[in-house]
């Protein structure tokens, strides 16, 4: 049945309206906040606010403003990002200077007609060869993170023509067919079962187990593509590779003729105080992941690079058969990329990060030696966890930090371990407030639980 078009014209505008106000009224703060809880239990998922610690306070829960450390609700309460989009704003939120590049090329045309050569892909994927690792050269562009965990299969095995994925118990890759196939955990893989086949898991930081898995394999018939890595797994809960692990599996690739993966969708650009987990632990892998804080906080762009001997004849005659995302690589999204990458390089982020990450650590670590529920503090850089005896309990702290005005990982579902990915920028007067404000909620909370974990 036809609907009458009218009210959505009408609605259309009135939010437009919103969007195009540089001041709201009380009023249509209030009315914002209402429509946003209708809206999401109506149009999008009622299980969605559960699940959100703005919800489960008193605090307003609508996300409106955002400059550097920190972002703003309707009501111009300030809270500190001590989550950054699971990492996304390394460069800072809203960064003036990727802000501008985008704007310059909006200004002059924002998607392209995918049929003449836009020269902002090809720059983009001259600087993403020059600043990764080893011969890494050949770029290929897509827009989330789950979607170049696609692409980097499907080349694996064009590349090879083999057919087995190698992965690890408890990483994440994504949640598209292919990545939440790899991805090591019951809870995202358990309702799609049967998922892709020829992928089997192998413990992380095992790398004996790695090999044993690719013997196994070709022993009784089958061919081996590719294993994938996370350099640091995010989503599991902050876990380090072992001494030397990542160059025994590198290693251990080469003997088989295996391709070895690396996802760096989290790692990458400057989160563990080097721009890549490949260069922090000196390994070239035959495809590097890339994306959150690849757009600079400003653009959803993500991608692979693979050495040159992946890129065969038969990319060369179908450049599409890989994928033809239509809005991969698009101007706006690489002149962000752009903006990123020399920002990036230009105030040595990762330097920062890595300097930054150690006073983090160090001040953190203190409170783990004065509070029993803070069981372990582990990371690298900013890319950093805390962990609780109880999920409960870590609920509770990330409830109270964010009572506090400071936004942190870890919902319901996985809150064991609270993460802490600041933007790279975060002032070292910052942290002293991220600490000390820790300091009370994790005061209050032992108090709460005490005798109870």
């Amino acid at each position: 049945m036809t609907k009458d078009k009218s009210k959505a014209l009408q609605e259309a505008t009135r939010i437009l309206d919103y969007i195009l106000k540089d001041k709201l009224e009380d009023e249509e703060k209030d009315r914002i906040v209402k429509d946003s809880i209708e809206n999401f239990n109506t149009n999008v998922n009622p299980g969605w606010l559960i699940y959100r610690k703005s919800v489960s306070t008193d605090e307003s829960f609508v996300e409106w403003e955002d400059s550097d450390e920190t972002f703003r609700d309707l009501y111009g309460k300030e809270f500190i990002d001590c989550l950054g989009g699971f990492g996304v704003y390394t460069a800072g939120h809203r960064n003036p200077e990727i802000v501008k590049a985008v704007q310059a090329q909006l200004n002059r045309y924002a998607l392209h007609s995918q049929e003449l050569v836009d020269p902002l892909r090809g720059y983009l994927a001259k600087l993403v060869a020059m600043i990764t690792p080893g011969d890494l050269q050949y770029a290929f562009f897509t827009n989330g993170g789950a979607e170049a965990v696609e692409m980097a299969l499907k080349l694996a095995r064009l590349a090879s023509g083999k057919r087995y994925i190698i992965s690890t118990v408890s990483g994440f890759h994504g949640k598209s067919m292919g990545a939440v196939s790899v991805t090591g955990k019951a809870t995202f893989r358990k309702p799609y079962l049967p998922l892709i086949q020829g992928v089997q898991h192998v413990e992380f930081g095992n790398a004996k187990a790695a090999e044993t898995a690719i013997e196994n394999l070709i022993a009784v018939g089958e061919t081996v593509a590719a294993m994938i890595v996370e350099p640091v797994q995010g989503e599991a809960g902050i876990i380090l590779p072992p001494d030397g692990y990542l160059k025994e599996l590198r290693e251990i690739c080469d003997r088989h003729d295996v391709f070895l993966i690396f996802d760096e969708i989290q790692t990458g650009m400057g989160r563990i105080g080097a721009m890549w987990g490949a260069e922090y632990y000196d390994v070239v892998p035959d495809i590097l992941t890339y994306g959150k804080a690849f757009g600079g906080g400003v653009m959803p762009i993500t991608g692979i690079i693979a050495r040159p001997h992946l890129w065969i004849d038969e990319l060369k005659e179908n450049p599409w058969i890989l994928g033809s995302p239509t809005f991969g690589g698009n101007p706006l999204a690489c002149s962000a990329a752009i903006a990123a990458i020399k920002f990036t390089l230009e105030n040595d982020l990762p330097g920062q990060i890595a300097k930054k990450g150690k006073y983090l650590l160090e001040n953190l670590r203190a409170l783990q030696d004065k509070y029993d529920i803070l069981v372990d503090v582990r990371g690298i850089g900013f890319l950093i966890g805390l962990e609780y005896p109880t999920e409960e309990i870590g609920w509770a702290v990330s409830k109270g930090l964010f009572k506090r005005g400071v936004m942190t990982g870890g919902t319901l579902n996985n809150a064991k371990v609270n993460r802490i990915e600041p933007p790279g920028i975060l002032k070292y007067e910052t942290m002293d407030i991220i600490v000390q404000r820790l300091d009370e909620t994790l005061k209050e909370v032992q108090e709460k639980f005490k005798g109870q974990y």
